[in-house]
């Protein structure tokens, strides 16, 4: 390094930039590592379901309330992965592991979980993370620009191994150790500080804080060996110990700390988790986690979704039958039955029951583009210009949804209308982040309609647009 220096000194501050950048980038993915692999391009698979969805909604929304958020639009983001998790990763978006559904044994375990999130969305962390990086940033390149000027110094006076030179190095490393210092302590402070607005949230909704304490607590304990012997300015997240403490005396001095779930909003946590189960392990897992003595409404579920995933779709339907006599207003008991019948080629047979699953969620988008999915697929062309309205209804609702575009395009194309299939397809391609597929489907769109009209203009937009992803 000195040698290069000693020759090249433009050349090594150029050098010292670049490792400066990649530095500043690998503290920003040791600070926030879920987040920032939420944002690139190998970022996990996510889950839709409009079930847990609408639950995780209902979770949250009195939260949202509370920390005056509920007009944001906030959305929880459900992703596929079995360790149990949540973060955020921008101003709008709570994510969380399907492994966090899962184990969560109580609803107000998981609520607990995300008021902490929202604390973090409330007091605007991910920003203020931002800023004090940035502060950081300018007086390190300052401090490490100073041990260069040292470093150069003692290359000069040819004293390369000399005291000017060790005393350049170390202030180039000094400012790396002082940064990461300072950010961790800052992330810190920041997570003591939702622990706290999650617990004001809980209580002003009167809900428990319980479930969120009993949450740390076996994380904690979980962790504490891990931390055994680590030094605490070191770690992102306070002390297991202390945290955990801390946690306990605010939490156990609500009015509601005792306070229990209701039964019908436990019921449906059990529902989730179960339909969790059913959809995300394998049937013997399932079916051990669900032994057939048990004849409770999730056991149920869950081994009705193992066995038309994995066994015989007849057996899977009389199952499904069954749920649907115990609760025949259950919108997504009707939406199961439609989606085995579909994915097991029959599909107008489907469209009967994810119409009733659709009357019954109030024309949930994620339902309505498997219903417009079931017209398209059947054999009856008569079926096409209500799957179309069905689906531009459903993507105007949920826009996010790559499948409901496929399957839009897929009507358009029996139709023969070429110009609006592509456009759909486009947009589909665009929304996966494939997005020089988008740009070939869109000019190709943009070619069939007329100059000026709504679908040339979006599909201009499509071309213009830059987003992440393939290129």
């Amino acid at each position: 390094m000195m040698k290069d220096l000693q020759l090249q000194p433009k050349r090594a501050v150029s050098r010292l930039f670049s490792k400066l950048t990649t530095l500043l980038t690998a503290a920003a993915l040791t600070l926030t590592p879920m987040a920032a692999h939420a944002q690139q391009g190998d970022a996990p698979r996510l889950l839709r379901d409009a079930e847990i969805e609408q639950l995780l909604r209902d979770y949250t929304r009195p939260i949202l309330r509370a920390a005056g958020m509920e007009k944001q639009n906030i959305q929880i983001v459900i992703i596929n992965n079995a360790s149990f998790n949540a973060f955020v990763a921008d101003g709008r978006r709570i994510f969380v592991n399907h492994g966090a559904l899962m184990q969560s044994q109580t609803p107000n375990q998981l609520i607990g979980v995300l008021a902490h999130e929202t604390g973090h969305l409330a007091g605007g962390h991910l920003s203020k993370l931002r800023e004090r990086m940035a502060q950081a940033q300018t007086q390190m390149i300052v401090a490490m620009l100073l041990g260069v000027g040292a470093m150069a110094a003692g290359a000069r006076g040819g004293n390369t191994n000399g005291a000017a030179g060790n005393i350049g190095a170390a202030a180039v490393a000094a400012p790396q150790a002082m940064l990461m210092n300072t950010m961790l302590s800052y992330q810190r402070q920041q997570e003591e500080n939702a622990d706290r607005a999650g617990v004001k949230f809980l209580n002003q909704t009167g809900q428990s804080s319980k479930g969120m304490y009993e949450t740390f607590q076996r994380f904690g304990t979980d962790s504490l060996f891990a931390a055994r012997g680590a030094d605490p300015y070191m770690m992102s997240h306070p002390m297991p110990r202390e945290r955990v403490a801390a946690l306990e005396e605010l939490a156990k001095s609500s009015p509601y700390w005792d306070k229990k779930d209701d039964p019908a909003l436990m019921l449906r946590h059990e529902l989730m988790r179960a339909k969790t189960a059913g959809f995300m392990e394998q049937r013997d897992t399932v079916l051990r986690r669900y032994p057939p003595s048990d004849t409770s409404l999730p056991a149920q579920y869950a081994r009705a979704i193992a066995t038309y995933r994995h066994g015989d779709l007849r057996v899977a339907v009389e199952q499904i039958d069954a749920l649907i006599k115990a609760q025949p207003n259950n919108p997504y008991f009707y939406e199961l039955r439609g989606q085995a019948l579909l994915e097991g080629g029959k599909p107008n047979e489907a469209i009967a029951p994810l119409r009733r699953a659709v009357q019954l969620s109030n024309n949930a988008p994620l339902i309505e583009m498997m219903l417009g999915q079931a017209l398209v697929a059947s054999d009856n062309k008569a079926y096409t210009d209500e799957a179309i309205r069905i689906l531009r209804t459903a993507v105007a609702r949920e826009n996010e949804a790559p499948v409901g575009y496929m399957q839009l395009a897929m009507a358009y194309g029996r139709k023969g209308d070429y110009a609006e299939a592509d456009l759909a397809s486009a947009q589909a391609a665009f929304l996966r982040g494939d997005n020089k597929t988008a740009r070939d489907l869109a000019s190709r769109a943009k070619a069939r309609f007329a100059v000026g009209t709504p679908g040339w203009v979006k599909a201009d937009d499509i071309i213009a647009a830059k987003m992440p992803g393939k290129n």
